[in-house]
């Protein structure tokens, strides 16, 4: 909400009247009154307190008694629609209601950024039944530094990437290894690479299926000379559990049911190394499972190195991605980095090089 705030008064200070809308969760189009798949009811005083004006919130998104509440509004109003996901077609990017939002305005203003890389009624269908379609000032922000980070990087162009699974980052990896001069891997998704390695990983989680896959992503990272940096100690504990038994140990000689939950303090020196010497830098996953607070200090470092990198060097920083950027601001870092965005499926698609529905619906960007 606070990051749709300055497009949002930059309308109303222009004398526009605004319409919001927007989801929460998935009711897979069912009315559901309370919840994270409820009414967006509680957003309203916060809203209200942000914006410095009243919102009034619909309990529907289309029809006759909405168009009318469009039509009322005078000058510098806002009205909040309902969940969008309540009507099944909004993810179907259904025409009937694309067509309906369309009626409410004259023009359509895509700030969404978390969900453009979906072809929604909300997100894309609607753009085609408005006189003009513009980005907002955080879809904006949002291009220029992911898409710059990619396109026309101040190098050398570094990428942090974690989480638990390979297969859920394979495309950006790939995508990765074509633009970055160094990836540092990070997470549960290293004991895929080092079980393609012909290392012992334990108890550790891991992707049997995408061994090979590893294997190759090592090959082509080596052809390219790209850098592909993969931690050399990990934090290891006896369960998955705040209150496990934990060692450190070489990523060689991980042994029994020992698991790894975190990067280890040789991994974060040679980390910080490759980072000091980069000016473009994008983390997108989290090193360890940072929820747990003795398997955060992989993922607070690397937070905190980025962190360095901006205010003592200019380095160019973007943190995406739920968890990392959880991470940075439960770190208290957020405002020590050059961007955080708001859109995690969306910013990997973006740094795969992906057209962006949301995006390419725009008759303005």
């Amino acid at each position: 909400m606070r990051a749709i705030v300055p497009t949002a008064k930059y309308l109303l200070d222009k004398g526009a009247n605004v319409i919001l809308c927007s989801h929460f969760g998935r009711p897979k189009g069912q009315i559901i009154e309370t919840g994270k798949n409820g009414r967006l009811n509680p957003v309203v005083p916060r809203l209200t307190e942000l914006l410095g004006v009243p919102v009034k919130k619909l309990d529907d998104t289309i029809g006759d008694e909405i168009e009318r509440e469009a039509k009322e509004l005078t000058e510098s109003q806002v009205l909040l629609l309902e969940n969008t996901r309540f009507y099944a077609g909004e993810t179907k990017n259904d025409p009937a209601l694309s067509e309906g939002l369309g009626k409410l305005a004259d023009y359509f203003v895509m700030d969404a950024f978390g969900t453009a890389h979906r072809a929604h009624s909300s997100t894309a269908g609607v753009a085609s039944h408005m006189k003009l379609c513009a980005a907002g000032y955080l879809m904006e922000k949002e291009l220029k530094y992911l898409k710059g980070a990619v396109d026309s990087p101040n190098r050398p162009l570094a990428a942090i990437v974690g989480g638990a699974k390979v297969s859920t980052k394979i495309p950006v990896l790939e995508s990765l290894i074509d633009k970055c001069d160094v990836i540092l891997l990070g997470g549960a998704m290293i004991f895929t690479f080092y079980k393609a390695l012909g290392y012992n990983i334990g108890k550790s989680m891991v992707e049997e299926d995408m061994t090979g896959l590893a294997s190759k992503l090592m090959e082509k990272a080596k052809k390219k000379g790209v850098e592909l940096v993969l931690p050399t100690d990990v934090i290891l504990a006896d369960a998955f559990d705040a209150n496990a038994n934990t060692k450190t140990a070489k990523a060689t000689e991980i042994d029994g049911d020992w698991m790894g939950l975190d990067i280890g303090p040789e991994s974060l020196e040679t980390f910080a190394g490759h980072i000091g010497k980069c000016n473009t830098i994008i983390f997108n996953g989290p090193m360890g499972v940072f929820e747990i607070p003795k398997f955060a200090n992989g993922t607070i470092t690397v937070a905190k190195l980025l962190a360095d990198a901006t205010t003592e060097r200019g380095a160019v920083t973007i943190v995406g991605g739920g968890d990392s950027v959880a991470a940075v601001n439960q770190a208290g870092l957020g405002d020590k980095v050059s961007h955080i965005s708001t859109g995690g499926g969306a910013s990997l698609e973006l740094l795969e090089g992906k057209e962006l529905p949301g995006v390419a619906a725009l008759t303005e960007v």
